[in-house]
């Protein structure tokens, strides 16, 4: 297991944040020409609590890649023999020559909800822990490259996030009483985590932790650090520029009220409730 973290991002503001993400995006783009080119399969594994920001994330970073070689893997409830086969369900998820698949949410799901929850036997989760390396590795002799990502978010922001979902008249339907019952068992999703990633974290394609607490750095740390990872033609990542604390730079929206020439420490208070 891995932290990635972009110091610089701390003190990024909205605007600073689109023009980074611009650059980042493009990059990204021809990544994606290189997978369709060379032939490469790409499954990219994004985790974490509720609130964490998987799905923004995705969303962001699938935004201008060709439709026809980039897949997104959502999966709900599993039925009594998904449950049963619980590999097989993501099996036929897998990406498919020249293309790239984002799972938002993963066959890690055992390891984390469903354990923390009871809506899996602990003999399941047992096996689960137990062969899912050995189950990965025989995805990369098909030369499929996993990399997963888990979005850290601190207790205190997830219940900030759960009550602008739940208040909210665009996103209160991201909002359900079962991820309260979820974030009640906060100390044992906890342990379960630590016991995935102490588990299941191998050389190849170890966990990444990306901090979460504000939805934007996330976002271009999980970026950045997939493009990192990988060696394209014409490779150009941009270097994080320092961005000055002491300049009145800052602009957010709360609720669609936006407010401008902020200062970094007025802002970083205000980006919790940010709209962005």
């Amino acid at each position: 297991m891995l932290e990635y973290d972009i110091a610089e991002y701390s003190q990024i503001n909205p605007d600073l944040y689109r023009r980074e993400l611009r650059k980042l995006q493009a990059e990204f783009l021809k990544l994606q020409r290189w997978v369709i080119q060379e032939k490469k399969k790409i499954a990219i594994v994004f985790e974490g609590r509720d609130t964490a920001g998987k799905t923004g994330s995705i969303s962001v970073l699938s935004k201008y890649l060709i439709p026809e070689h980039v897949r997104l893997v959502k999966l709900g409830i599993p039925t009594k023999r998904e449950s049963q086969h619980w590999f097989s369900r993501y099996e036929k998820h897998m990406p498919n020559v020249g293309e790239i698949v984002f799972f938002d949410r993963s066959w890690y799901t055992r390891a984390l909800t469903e354990i923390t929850m009871n809506y899996c036997s602990e003999r399941q989760y047992k096996y689960f822990m137990k062969n899912v390396l050995s189950w990965e590795k025989e995805f990369s002799k098909e030369n499929i490259e996993i990399v997963k990502i888990y979005l850290s978010v601190k207790k205190d922001i997830q219940k900030k996030r759960f009550e602008k979902r739940k208040n909210s008249p665009l996103i209160f339907w991201k909002f359900s009483e079962n991820d309260l019952k979820v974030a009640d068992r906060w100390d044992a999703f906890t342990f379960y985590k630590n016991q995935m990633f102490a588990t299941t974290s191998s050389e190849k394609s170890p966990w990444v932790v990306i901090n979460a607490n504000t939805k934007m750095v996330a976002s271009l740390n999980s970026l950045r650090y997939i493009l990192e990872k990988f060696e394209y033609p014409e490779k150009n990542i941009p270097k994080p520029k320092k961005w000055s604390k002491g300049m009145n730079i800052y602009n957010l929206k709360i609720n669609g009220v936006k407010f401008e020439n902020l200062s970094y420490d007025q802002f970083k208070v205000l980006s919790s409730f940010s709209d962005e």
